[in-house]
């Protein structure tokens, strides 16, 4: 048997999809399948019991964030293998009868994830290595889009990889991820200080040095809407790629480099930011142009997330009262 794990926030026709590519696509597998909701306020849990009365739902009374929402069916799941699905993740046609294959096949893969593609059939970012301030630099200054193939450049994202063949890496996103129960028994589940974001980057980290291998497969592929639940947020400001939320971002970001690096690497790494947001907000103050104050104001607005993030975790040493 496989546990499928979907967590969902005010996403009610989006999981609907979902879970109807789901079943359609299962090819066949044993499977049971969790839904736990974050406290929706779209009638998603309502459509889950009407809709798909064999789902297991678990309907939560607050949003305790995706780490504490995953546990909570962690604890429940009777799978040898527990599948992560995004409700605006969509799988294609073999893509888990594969991901079961291939975990069969390699005993010391604890984890591994599938090809994410956007609805217009782009690859999205499926192979990753750690994060790091160098990898920062390269994304936010545009380097590592603008040359996306290139193994230094893009190296974070293992530019110039086709995706055509299994991979080792060091993590995958948690759109769509398959992991062996037995690891999660040996190095413990998710981390619940992260509410959102760089749950699943610690969970391989950790993985890692556990001895344990990561993933990639090009054979389980996934269609991603991108940021369904985040985009929800009509309260909170996104970044760049508009399907973060900044603030939550910055701060799981510092709580991921204080625990497992240090804080000297969460310094450079904010300070990279911190410093490039100054640099863009001279620019557009001294060198006028057409949307030069939006540009500044967008500049100014990560300077404070930056250092409000901070502040609200301690440095990355405190999490936050949930929800964020």
């Amino acid at each position: 048997m496989v546990t499928i794990v979907i967590v969902s926030y005010n996403t009610r026709e989006i999981l609907q999809n979902c879970l109807e590519a789901l079943y359609n696509g299962s090819g066949g597998i044993d499977m049971e399948v969790f839904v736990v909701d974050n406290d929706s306020r779209d009638n998603s849990a309502q459509m889950v019991r009407k809709t798909f009365p064999q789902v297991r739902l678990i309907a939560n009374n607050a949003n305790l964030g995706f780490a504490a929402a995953n546990n909570q069916a962690f604890m429940l799941a009777r799978g040898r293998y527990i599948i992560l699905l995004n409700p605006d993740a969509y799988v294609g046609p073999s893509s888990i009868p594969n991901a079961v294959k291939f975990m069969d096949q390699k005993p010391q893969c604890g984890l591994c994830g599938g090809k994410i593609i956007s609805p217009e059939g782009k690859l999205e970012p499926s192979a990753r290595r750690f994060p790091s301030p160098l990898s920062k630099l390269l994304t936010i200054t545009g380097l590592s889009v603008r040359f996306p193939d290139s193994p230094i450049l893009n190296r974070h994202e293992f530019g110039g990889f086709a995706h055509d063949r299994p991979l080792e890496v060091d993590w995958v996103p948690g759109t769509f991820t398959i992991i062996r129960k037995k690891m999660l028994e040996e190095i413990g589940e998710f981390d619940e200080r992260f509410f959102i974001y760089y749950e699943e980057t610690d969970l391989c980290l950790r993985a890692k040095k556990a001895g344990w291998s990561i993933f990639f497969i090009p054979d389980a592929e996934v269609m991603h809407i991108g940021g369904a639940c985040s985009k929800t947020r009509k309260d909170k400001t996104f970044d760049t790629g508009a399907s973060q939320v900044l603030s939550f971002r910055m701060r799981s970001e510092w709580l991921y480099y204080r625990k497992n690096h240090g804080l000297m690497q969460l310094v450079a790494s904010s300070g990279v930011e911190l410093g490039w947001s100054a640099i863009r907000y001279t620019k557009n103050l001294i060198l006028p142009s057409p949307g030069a104050h939006e540009k500044k104001a967008a500049a100014s607005a990560t300077i404070s997330q930056i250092m409000r993030s901070l502040r609200d975790t301690k440095f990355g040493t405190l999490s936050p009262k949930t929800p964020w």
